[in-house]
């Protein structure tokens, strides 16, 4: 019997605006990512998890991994601007080649979680929505579900056509280096409920966070 398997990818702004208190928090949490998921046997059995962090470029700085297997985890450095297009292609193509090397493993992969994160606009405004439709395109299988969460200069129209299910915004009640644990809190939550669940059927359902303190949710745009 084939093991089913749900992905989970943060997709990290680490751009200059990020400096400072944010990108801590973001580097303190992902080493408590890695404790409570690497140490749970149960849920690293049946999640993955992947890092990609995002500024003028995109890159991989975690692959996707069984967590029970990783031994550190690598460090956001915050610089230059902010590509939505580089994170959204980059992204693409490493689910594409994620969920081949899975099935390739025998195991039934479930639609891929992505948690997205940012503290600005796009610099590249005209750019970002062609390789959002690609990675979101109904025609392609492994298309993700994406929350999309967001503080500092942020526009809000633009965090709700990225998020496909659920967008959270800074609401203000605390400070950004604080919401952003919250944040890392629930994204722990996240994986660990989904990889205890059982959904009708006996499989794996995706477990989404209802509310994310320092955090207002805001309807996602289904069109």
């Amino acid at each position: 019997m084939s093991q089913q398997v749900l992905p989970f990818y943060l997709v990290c702004d680490e751009s200059s605006s990020m400096s400072g208190g944010p990108v801590d928090a973001i580097n303190d949490s992902l080493i408590k990512i890695h404790q409570e998921i690497g140490a749970n046997p149960v849920v690293a059995d049946k999640t993955r998890f992947c890092l990609i962090s995002f500024s003028d470029h995109a890159q991989v700085l975690l692959p996707l991994s069984d967590m029970s297997n990783v031994t550190s985890m690598p460090a956001l450095q915050a610089n230059g601007g902010t590509s939505f297009a580089a994170a959204f292609d980059v992204l693409r193509d490493t689910i594409a080649q994620d969920v081949a090397r899975l099935k390739s493993e025998g195991h039934q992969v479930l639609r891929p979680a992505v948690f997205f994160l940012t503290d600005g606009q796009p610099l590249d405004s005209s750019d970002w929505p062609a390789s959002y439709q690609r990675l979101t395109d109904p025609s392609w299988g492994p298309r993700p579900n994406i929350l999309a969460f967001a503080f500092g200069g942020y526009d809000l129209t633009t965090i709700q056509q990225i998020a496909t299910i659920k967008a959270f915004v800074h609401d203000g009640s605390m400070g950004p280096a604080e919401a952003l644990r919250e944040f890392a809190q629930k994204l722990i939550q996240s994986i660990v409920r989904s990889g205890t669940s059982a959904a009708p059927g006996g499989g794996m359902s995706l477990a989404l966070p209802d509310n994310v303190p320092g955090f207002t949710a805001v309807p996602a745009d289904v069109i």
